[in-house]
């Protein structure tokens, strides 16, 4: 058993698992020694005996002991290991950005590279990096990748109906044959039979309807739900997004960049409270990109947010608050360009410039499916703008929409930066590197570059210490210098400064307080 994994507190461990606490979702999963099967600590099977039980931190941990995944509580939907920031350990630091990094790659299908660039990137030696993964997280990082794949094609094989070859090529194996021949040695079952089989013969729901792919995701509570929503309802575009307070959904439509070609859909996500759940519904059309969309659904709802450690590191100041959410982005350039709108004035004003980019230059979904009725959202009709079509669009066409000239000048700037791969806006990326990128292009300062590293970058430790409100709440407005104060006051929540700024904008929900700082 890995060092992870026996650093772990059996008692403590199997107390979670006895109460079922969904606190402790994805933070550890259980193997079962009399029947050779891991679970989630939510299972509903009867717990089992504590002599019989090893406690694990990584799904592949378990796995590289000879234990299968438990086709009841299903381990693939449990949410993802949250990341443990740390200035003291930096071999942890390194082995947890190694293992993000290969869930990147997995999720747009380039794993042939590996480790190798993996090694480039983070500035150190392949045979290192291996060593210290291996040591932080007890497999290998080729074992840590299969583990990933096979239940990536369990998901797929149990929530949809597509093709065996297509799971096997959306879960990152080359062929076919490899793809059976490792799902039958790890989990001693054909993918046909678990399809066929699905939980423990239970009666299967509808996997993939007239309307899209079905998929299920799950989170850690507590979960502020409402506020979520609120705040995606607050700023949701007409024509491209919309949300259902009442039936705890938000859905919109997208285009996605996938292998050289443009895919354009739809999705609609719909919370579960009572199961800690999020079901999602996706347009077939999608479907090439789903492991890289899934990814981004977790991000956009930070289902793999662990409020525990973040409440412990906020402390008291944000007390209560601990089921609050980083919202984050299905589009890094969509958002970044909101960000720019939003500039110096209120949310509601800058939603009616964005949808007015999107009445004037978003194109009709139906005709970049060339489908009549390409969504079952009657109101979702429209792409937001690419990067593509704003790089070309004239500073006039913009003035006409009552974008003023220094956001005209940004949104043009940042359309060409990402057009010619200046600057990417994808979760991952160096957030240094690409923060002050961003401020080098004209009208974009600390602000913006602050809030798209918040949201669209997922960097848990986004401090933009000049806004208004963000000062308001920290009660320093009346300070010789606002700005420094909050930065000073700031530092005790590191690393999760980005959980604290949203704690702080919602707690001036009810004084209306929306406007952004001047850049």
């Amino acid at each position: 058993m890995s060092a992870s994994a026996t650093n772990l507190d059996s008692d403590a461990c199997y107390l979670a698992l006895k109460t079922r606490d969904a606190r402790f979702d994805g933070r550890f999963f259980t193997g079962v020694t009399s029947t050779g099967i891991y679970c989630r600590p939510v299972c509903k099977v009867r717990t089992p005996k504590q002599e019989n039980c090893c406690f694990f931190s990584l799904a592949a941990q378990a796995e590289s002991q000879g234990f299968r995944p438990c086709l009841r509580c299903r381990p693939e939907i449990a949410p993802a290991s949250g990341a443990v920031w740390s200035i003291q350990d930096a071999s942890g630091i390194l082995a947890q950005q190694a293992a993000q990094l290969l869930d990147a790659l997995l999720q747009t299908g380039e794993t042939s590279s590996g480790m190798v660039a993996i090694a480039a990137k983070l500035g150190v030696s392949e045979r290192h990096l291996r060593r210290i993964f291996e040591a932080q997280w007890g497999v290998s990082p080729l074992q840590y990748l299969q583990t990933r794949r096979l239940l990536s094609a369990k998901h797929l094989l149990t929530d949809t109906q597509l093709p065996i070859t297509q799971v096997a090529t959306l879960s990152g194996f080359a062929s076919l044959r490899r793809f059976n021949a490792a799902f039958l040695q790890h989990y001693r079952l054909q993918p046909r039979a678990l399809r066929r089989d699905g939980a423990g013969g239970a009666a299967q729901p509808a996997r993939q309807t007239a309307h899209g792919i079905r998929l299920k995701a799950s989170y850690r509570p507590p979960y502020d739900v409402a506020a979520m929503l609120s705040f995606l309802s607050q700023r949701a575009v007409p024509l491209v997004e919309s949300v259902d307070l009442q039936q705890l959904s938000y859905q919109r439509t997208l285009a996605l960049e996938w292998n050289g070609q443009t895919l354009c859909g739809w999705v609609h996500a719909r919370f579960v409270p009572a199961q800690c759940a999020v079901e999602f519904l996706i347009s077939e059309s999608l479907t090439p990109a789903l492991p890289r969309l899934m990814a981004d659904l977790h991000h956009l709802l930070d289902l793999d947010a662990d409020p525990a450690p973040i409440a412990a590191c906020l402390g008291e100041r944000f007390a209560g608050l601990e089921g609050l959410r980083v919202p984050g982005t299905l589009d890094g350039f969509e958002l970044a360009v909101r960000g720019i709108l939003g500039q110096q004035i209120t949310v509601a004003a800058a939603r009616t410039l964005a949808s007015r980019l999107v009445q004037t230059l978003g194109q009709p979904l139906a005709v970049a499916t060339a489908l009549p009725n390409p969504t079952p959202y009657p109101a979702l009709t429209h792409l937001f703008p690419s990067a593509a079509q704003l790089a070309y669009t004239s500073a006039d066409q913009l003035g006409e929409l009552g974008i003023v000239k220094q956001r005209q000048a940004a949104i043009l700037a940042l359309a060409q930066a990402l057009v010619s791969g200046r600057i990417s806006l994808r979760p991952g990326g160096d957030v240094a590197q690409t923060t002050a990128a961003l401020q080098e292009l004209p009208g974009i300062g600390p602000w913006t570059a602050n809030y798209i590293a918040m949201r669209a970058l997922r960097w848990p430790d986004a401090f933009p210490a000049g806004d208004v409100a963000l000062q308001s709440a920290l009660g320093v407005r009346q300070h010789k210098t606002p700005a420094a104060e909050a930065e000073r006051l700031s530092q005790a929540w590191r690393p999760w400064r980005s959980y604290a700024v949203v704690r702080a904008w919602h707690s001036l929900v009810p004084k209306k307080v929306e406007t952004h700082e001047n850049h």
